[in-house]
């Protein structure tokens, strides 16, 4: 069977710059099936999903539903529920975790606080506090958006739990189907596509030790996607893999060319020139009739530049 996934490998789609961009994360915990638009298509009460996408469009949040690994049943009874926010900017990354009964208490977050990175209407609101555990992998298995997240994402995301790893969650929607399957680490908010168990595990042992591992990794989700190329591309070039190590500063231009400036920790900076081109044959985008050429971000030009010679 063809799907847009075995196209998109088949072709040797890049994945680098393709990751759903979002400073801060917002999850939670829900039960039981989802649909295409699981915030208002699942047994979360369908109001308190339109409250919730209305509190945070424009904040720089996403919110995302997530369920543990296996059969999703869901008897409706109330019952805990995790939810989990991260910030994924680079010297100010962290995640938070709290237990709710009542989903509701959510819209008493201060949601364009946590988009800047402020977490403390979150511990207010919900009595939260900093995550102790291990990093999150949370794998993309809701078939109703494209059936390649099921047949891919659920046996990856039973796996992993099956080996041990901790923090395994399915989660509702990651973007780029065709990369399936997707899983998305946090804190850090590095993204990953045509993910298998053994290289899910190593970026997970990556991130407990606050390194980034960068193979079949789509990007940092704080970027935009030609800053997502450009500091996966400064990470080969240099070989910095520190997490939180590097950071786009500034991206000048307009597709579909961009000046990406990656700047490090210590001072050094790289200017990164960024293409958009569109990825040939066309093929879906996710599975179904439609073809298209789904844009691709390439780095041209890696340049370490210094103080000086960008004051010139």
């Amino acid at each position: 069977m063809s799907t847009c996934s075995t196209l998109s490998r088949e072709l040797d789609e890049p994945v680098a710059g393709t990751a759903a961009t979002a400073r801060t994360w917002l999850l939670l915990e829900q039960p039981g099936p989802w649909g295409a638009k699981a915030l208002t298509s699942s047994h979360l009460d369908p109001a308190l999903g339109r409250a919730l996408e209305a509190a945070a469009r424009g904040t720089g949040m996403r919110i995302a539903l997530i369920r543990r690994a296996g059969r999703h049943a869901d008897c409706r009874v109330p019952a805990a529920r995790r939810v989990y926010v991260a910030h994924t900017v680079p010297g100010n990354v962290w995640l938070h975790a709290a237990t709710v009964t009542d989903p509701e208490r959510l819209l008493d977050l201060d949601f364009a606080a946590l988009g800047r990175g402020e977490p403390e209407s979150f511990g207010a609101a919900l009595g939260g506090g900093p995550h102790r555990g291990d990093p999150l992998a949370l794998v993309c298995t809701n078939g109703k958006r494209d059936r390649c997240c099921a047949l891919l994402g659920r046996p990856l995301a039973a796996e992993l739990a099956a080996s041990g790893a901790e923090g395994v969650w399915e989660v509702t929607h990651l973007g780029g189907h065709r990369f399936s399957p997707t899983v998305l680490v946090l804190p850090y908010g590095y993204a990953y596509g045509r993910a298998e168990a053994h290289a899910v595990k190593g970026v997970l042992h990556g991130a407990r030790e606050g390194r980034i591992v960068v193979e079949g990794c789509r990007g940092n989700s704080a970027w935009e996607r030609p800053g997502q190329a450009a500091e996966l591309a400064v990470r080969r070039a240099a070989g910095e893999y520190a997490a939180e190590a590097l950071s786009v500063a500034r991206t000048d231009g307009a597709g579909p060319r961009w000046e990406v400036t990656v700047v490090h920790a210590d001072g050094r900076r790289w200017l990164v020139e960024v293409a958009q081109g569109a990825s040939l044959p066309p093929r879906p985008e996710s599975c179904g009739p439609v073809l298209g050429s789904p844009a691709r971000m390439d780095v041209v030009d890696v340049r370490e530049v210094t103080v000086a010679a960008l004051a010139s």
